[in-house]
């Protein structure tokens, strides 16, 4: 591990205003911490109304109520690629090295790499609410039906249009990765 440089040249005064503007993004991930601590209560809110009224539900309405309190968490969890993520690549180095409760993921983070673990947990999301469409399809063409057949159709078609920007976006990031040098290369002994 070689020390850290801190000899730098102070920038002139343009160059500082643009790499200094990284900051105006600060307000915008406190923002979505205030998001996440609606979505705390939404599933906590959630929660109560499954545990309050479990013995009147059937089988499928817990099924829904527990799918909800799943897309909750994924959305949660996208919140926190985006924030943790989205700062430590865009703003500022959050200083985390050897701090037992990092992430995993975020040693590797890239601009690449959160925006396809990005697209990923927005397939999951749109799995789940597929899922509850799929599951309140039965009924479709009742009164106070809140689906559609047409609803289904678009849902099933934006999901898959999901699914084909995600692989679109991991073909192009491996294949920026394949082309990227990977450091010094062993000489060919012959």
């Amino acid at each position: 591990m070689t020390p850290k440089d801190d000899s730098y040249s102070p920038l002139r005064p343009l160059p500082l205003l643009i790499f200094s503007s990284r900051w105006l993004q600060l307000p915008l991930y406190l923002g979505l911490i205030v998001a996440q601590i609606v979505y705390v209560f939404l599933f906590l809110k959630e929660l109560w109304h499954l545990v309050t009224h479990a013995a009147a539900f059937g089988e499928q309405q817990i099924m829904l109520v527990v799918l909800g309190l799943i897309d909750v968490v994924m959305i949660s969890n996208l919140l926190v690629m985006v924030i943790v993520g989205g700062y430590e690549t865009f703003v500022s180095r959050l200083g985390l090295q050897g701090h037992p409760d990092q992430p995993e993921w975020l040693s590797h983070v890239n601009a690449g790499v959160l925006k396809v673990k990005l697209a990923m947990a927005i397939i999951g999301i749109s799995s789940i609410h597929l899922l509850r469409t799929f599951i309140e399809a039965s009924h479709i063409g009742m009164p106070g039906s809140k689906i559609t057949a047409d609803g289904v159709m678009w849902q099933t078609i934006i999901h898959s249009v999901f699914i084909l920007s995600a692989l679109g976006i991991a073909l192009v990031d491996r294949m920026a990765q394949a082309r990227a040098p990977h450091g010094p290369q062993p000489a060919d002994h012959k």
